[in-house]
């Protein structure tokens, strides 16, 4: 009795560990991934969002906007915020430093962002309706209203505000600003199609793709537009007309026409073998660019040929880009018997197909040769040299018939014997 009793207790309290040491982990488990106290300390104030949270509006909490004084941040598409400059039209720039000798400003009009400058080792400008913005690559600014000569300004000397003097011309078909001192003149900038910026002493100068002038001096209270004080003479020059036509071997001829430049002339050389060939020459002869069969446009200078591989072709010349019409001219002919003859058509490129083994017999098509086999061949398939498929078909197809006959004949063998 008491031996059973003592059995009995011991199993009960072997069960009752076995259930209770699992429970425990299972609490732990749980308690692990349940809530866990905070002490004061360690709680965020009420409205705080976490680190990295984006606000409402996009941006990382915590962020200032683009009109906010100093970020502090510094990254390679925000940069570094500098300073905030108001513009006579009201509008804001923000300067942020890019880099060393990059800056960027960014305008705002009423909160809104409305454009951006940059200034990447060269100075640049903006023109809102003649409200001025100069960003440096330094990150100095200067801004001004007014101030203009209208595009397409005469060529000629220009007198700015400060009584210092600036030439506008015309060069290459381009607008050039150059200094006029002691008789010598400088170039200054020459257009390209975008606004270009020029400091010349205490003046900043900026010149518009169409030719207009602009001038603000810096720390100066007098201000105004350039002026012009003297320009070139009006009367035009004489028209300069094409060169004789030079032939310079038994197949090739040559000319020089004026070019769409003032002052620049184009050399034509027509060659029946090499092809037409078209060289800009500036006012001393020395080639600028050149242009050929291989080589047939040159889209920074306006030139371009038509017709490179034909017997007429053109040369095609323009002074500016976009829809601007080319003017044509046609380049000198090529002396009587040199023409080739265009009337025959260039045959296509041969294309031989090889016949089987043992076939020699061909014919001859216009432009192209083909074998034809002779024989049962010819009216059916054409395999082609080292072609083995027909032969593993054929294979195939006996092998199987002399398996169906060897099957027939064991068939009457074997009825023969048991009859």
């Amino acid at each position: 009795m008491r031996t059973a009793l003592r059995t009995a207790i011991a199993t009960a309290l072997v069960a009752g560990a076995a259930i209770t040491v699992p429970a425990l982990a299972a609490g732990a488990a749980f308690a692990a991934d349940g809530p866990v106290a905070v002490t004061a300390a360690d709680a965020e104030p009420a409205g705080v969002k976490p680190a990295g949270a984006e606000s409402a509006d996009g941006r990382p909490a915590g962020a200032k906007g683009a009109g906010a004084k100093d970020t502090g941040a510094k990254g390679e598409e925000d940069g570094t915020f500098v300073r905030d400059r108001i513009l006579p039209n009201g509008d804001i720039a923000r300067i942020v430093k890019i880099g060393d000798g990059h800056y960027r400003a960014e305008i705002t009009k009423e909160g809104q962002r409305v454009g951006t400058l940059e200034a990447d080792g060269r100075p640049a400008a903006r023109n809102d309706d003649g409200t001025f913005l100069v960003l440096f690559e330094t990150g100095l600014t200067s801004t001004w209203q007014g101030n203009l000569v209208p595009g397409a300004a005469r060529p000629g000397l220009y007198e700015l505000a400060n009584g210092s003097r600036v030439e506008l011309a015309v060069k290459y078909g381009r607008y050039t600003l150059q200094s006029v001192e002691n008789g010598e003149t400088r170039v200054l900038t020459t257009l390209n199609g975008t606004r270009k910026v020029v400091q010349y002493g205490k003046a900043v100068i900026v010149v518009e793709p169409d030719g207009g002038l602009a001038a603000y001096i810096d720390g100066s209270m007098k201000q105004a537009a350039p002026r012009l004080v003297e320009a070139p003479e009006t009367t035009p020059a004489p028209a300069p007309t094409p060169g004789p036509v030079v032939t310079l071997g038994e197949c090739t001829v040559r000319q020089d026409i004026p070019s769409v430049f003032a002052l620049l002339t184009v050399t034509l050389t027509n060659d029946l073998e090499k092809g037409p060939k078209a060289v800009l020459k500036d006012e001393a002869g020395k080639p600028i660019v050149t242009v050929d069969r291989d080589h047939a446009a040159d889209l920074g200078m306006g030139l371009t040929i038509k017709g490179a591989n034909t017997a007429t072709p053109r040369l095609g010349q323009r002074t500016q880009g976009g829809d601007t019409p080319y003017l044509w001219t046609a380049f000198p002919k090529l002396p009587k018997g040199c023409e080739k003859d265009s009337s025959a058509p260039t045959p296509a490129p041969s294309v031989t197909t090889p016949a089987p083994a043992g076939n020699t017999g061909t014919t001859t098509n216009t432009g192209q040769t083909s074998v034809v086999p002779k024989g049962g061949v010819a009216a059916g398939a054409e395999p082609g040299a080292g072609d083995d498929t027909t032969l593993l078909a054929a294979g195939a197809g006996a092998s199987f018939a002399a398996a169906g006959l060897g099957f027939v004949i064991l068939r009457r063998r074997y009825a023969a014997a048991r009859v």
